[in-house]
């Protein structure tokens, strides 16, 4: 946490400035993209909250999405992150969403993705959206899960600006 927590206030004093506020939809990163803004004080100013949608019955009962919203998108993709990014904003009324979505390891996905990937999504006011896949190369889960985490908090704070 400690390398997650200096991104997360640079985060926070930006939404806290600017008077906007996020939400998070995270999977492969465990929560851990959740507990980095939450630790900076004063988090319920931009947080508006987040869920782990680690499942199909997550984003069914969490984002109230069904197999047939999702249509082509598969989990670990770009426009799967995208739509995520977009429910989660749309879903708590936040100004930002945020969306990680891979396969922190030891070994791959269902989809044949390789441990080490994810896909991050982040979609602001005005339509503005963002989206990027990181491959680590690593087999180590707690490792990827602070990566990807560390990924995400520096994608938001880019669109941020």
């Amino acid at each position: 946490m400690e390398t997650l927590i200096p991104i997360a206030a640079q985060i926070a004093d930006k939404l806290k400035d600017s008077g906007e506020t996020v939400a998070i939809s995270e999977s492969s990163a465990g929560g851990l993209i959740s507990a980095a803004l939450l630790a900076v004080p004063g988090a319920s100013a931009y947080y508006r909250g987040g869920g782990v949608i680690y499942t199909a019955k997550a984003y069914k009962h969490l984002l109230g999405l069904s197999r047939e919203d999702l249509g082509e998108h598969r989990s670990a993709t770009e426009p799967y992150a995208r739509l995520l990014a977009g429910r989660i904003r749309d879903q708590l009324s936040a100004d930002w969403g945020v969306c990680e979505t891979g396969a922190s390891g030891p070994g791959g996905n269902m989809y044949g993705d390789e441990a080490g990937h994810t896909c991050i999504a982040v979609i602001g006011p005005g339509g503005s959206r963002h989206s990027h896949t990181l491959e680590t190369g690593l087999a180590d889960r707690a490792e990827n899960m602070r990566l990807f985490a560390q990924e995400t908090l520096h994608a938001l704070l880019g669109a941020l600006g």
